[in-house]
C-alpha cells in the first residue's frame, strides 16, 4: 500500500512574522481611508487596491525578479494571503492570477508570454479566471468537450465553460480545451491548456447570479474564438498533468477555510469576555478545528517552498477546510446568545450581517475548486486505497 501522504510541522520564519505586521499596518491604513470595510465586505475599486498591493511587492512574491516577481518564500506569501483574507480585503481582482494562473504560466508558458504577462500580474494590472467546468461534464474536468481546432497561426475554440468565477471582470482565462479524443489507455489524454484573451471576438460572457444576489459566476460561450499558437501552454494533448499541478496551488491556501471566518469572529465579539460554559466550549471547539487546518495549510506552503507538488495533501486540506467552513454558520447560529444577552460592546447588526452572508455562500464551498467526492477519490489514490 502506498502511503504518500504527510504533513511536516512548519514554523514561520522571523521575516514572515515581520511581514505580517507590515501587512496589518497597510490594511489598517486602507480601512481607515475607506478602501474597503472588513465588516460589510463593501469595497471601492478592486483594481485600484490590486495596484496598491502590487506596488508593495505582494503579488507574484515567489516568482523570479526577471518576470516582475520578488523571489520571496512561500511562507511569506502565505502570511500576506492569510492577513488579506482575515481582513476581508478586496483581493478578487488579482488572487486567481497570483495563486494559480501566474505559476502555471511561469512553469509551462512560452518565454514571450512570460515576459509580457507575468510582470503585469505582479503589478496588479491583470485579472484572470479559470475555464474548467462545463455544462455536461460535472466535476470531471477531464471530460471537457469544448474544442480547440488547429488553424493557421493558432486555434479556433468552440464550446462552453460554466461557473467561471469573475470572468466578466477578467482580462485573461486559462482554459482546459480538448484538442484530441481521449484514448482507451488514458481518458485524460487529448486536453491542452490555453491562455485566452477574454476580450477576443467570438467570446460571450453570460452572468449567473448567486444566492446573495451577486454576480460572481458566469457561463462563457466560444464561437470560433481565435487563440494564437503563442498562447498554448505546455505540450499539446498533455494538459492533464499541468492541471493536476495547478489544483495543488488552488486547493491548499487559507482561502479554503476562511470564507465564513467572519461569522466566528462576530460570535466571539457577541460572546464577550465572560461567555457561558456552553458557549465557551463551542467556540473552543471551532477554534481548535481552525488551528488544525491552519497548521496543515502552512505545512503545504512549506512543501511548495521545498519545490514539491503536494496535490494529495492539498486535496485533504480543501476537503476538511470547506466542510468545516460550510458547517460553521449554522453552528454559530445555534451557539449565539440572544441579542439581549450579548456583550455590551458587541454589534448585533454586524453579527446578523456576517451570519446572513456566510449562510448564503456556504452551499457553494464544497463544490468550488473540486467537490468533496472528487477530492476523496484523490486522497484515496494517494493512500493507495484505489
Amino acid at each position: 500500500m502506498a502511503l504518500n501522504f504527510h504533513f511536516d510541522p512548519v514554523d514561520l520564519p522571523p521575516e514572515a512574522k515581520e511581514l505580517r505586521q507590515e501587512v496589518r499596518a497597510f490594511l489598517k491604513e486602507e480601512i481607515a481611508a475607506g478602501s474597503f470595510s472588513p465588516h460589510s465586505g463593501r469595497s471601492g475599486s478592486e483594481k485600484a487596491f490590486a495596484r496598491k498591493v502590487g506596488a508593495r511587492g505582494w503579488i507574484g512574491m515567489t516568482w523570479p525578479k526577471k518576470y516582475g516577481g520578488h523571489e520571496r518564500s512561500h511562507l511569506e506569501r502565505y502570511v500576506v494571503i492569510e492577513e488579506m483574507l482575515a481582513h476581508r480585503a478586496p483581493t478578487r481582482s488579482y488572487s486567481t492570477a497570483d495563486r494559480q494562473s501566474g505559476p502555471v504560466i511561469l512553469r509551462y508558458g512560452q518565454e514571450a508570454v512570460k515576459e509580457k504577462i507575468l510582470p503585469k500580474i505582479a503589478s496588479g494590472e491583470l485579472c484572470f479566471c479559470i475555464g474548467l467546468s462545463e455544462p455536461n461534464s460535472g466535476s470531471d474536468v477531464f471530460a471537457a468537450s469544448t474544442r480547440a481546432t488547429k488553424t493557421d497561426g493558432g486555434w479556433l475554440v468552440n464550446g462552453r465553460k460554466i461557473w467561471t468565477s469573475n470572468a466578466h471582470n477578467s482580462d485573461y482565462m486559462i482554459a482546459l480545451l480538448r484538442t484530441s479524443p481521449k484514448t482507451k489507455e488514458n481518458h485524460r489524454h487529448g486536453l491542452t491548456q490555453f491562455l485566452i484573451d477574454c476580450k477576443s471576438p467570438g467570446i460571450a460572457i453570460r452572468p449567473i447570479i448567486n444566492l446573495t444576489g451577486s454576480h460572481d459566476f458566469n457561463e462563457v460561450v466560444f464561437d470560433d474564438a481565435f487563440v494564437p499558437d503563442l498562447h498554448m501552454i505546455g505540450d499539446v494533448d498533455m494538459a492533464w498533468k499541468q492541471a493536476t499541478d495547478e489544483l495543488a496551488y488552488e486547493r491548499s491556501g487559507p482561502d479554503r477555510w476562511l470564507e465564513t471566518f467572519p461569522a466566528l469572529v462576530e460570535l466571539v465579539r457577541r460572546a464577550g469576555p465572560e461567555p457561558s460554559e456552553r458557549l465557551a466550549e463551542g467556540i473552543g471547539r471551532e477554534v481548535a478545528h481552525l488551528a488544525t487546518l491552519r497548521r496543515m495549510s502552512v505545512s503545504i506552503a512549506g512543501m511548495l517552498q521545498a519545490g514539491k507538488t503536494p496535490a494529495v495533501e492539498a486535496a485533504a486540506v480543501k476537503d476538511l477546510g470547506t466542510n468545516w467552513e460550510q458547517a460553521l454558520p449554522n453552528k454559530v447560529r445555534l451557539l449565539a446568545p440572544p441579542s439581549g444577552d450579548s456583550a455590551p460592546d458587541s454589534n448585533d447588526d454586524r453579527f446578523e450581517e456576517a451570519l446572513r452572508h456566510t449562510t448564503l455562500i456556504a452551499p457553494k464551498l464544497t463544490i468550488q475548486g473540486g467537490t468533496r467526492e472528487v477530492l476523496r477519490g484523490i486522497i484515496a489514490r494517494g493512500l493507495g486505497l484505489r
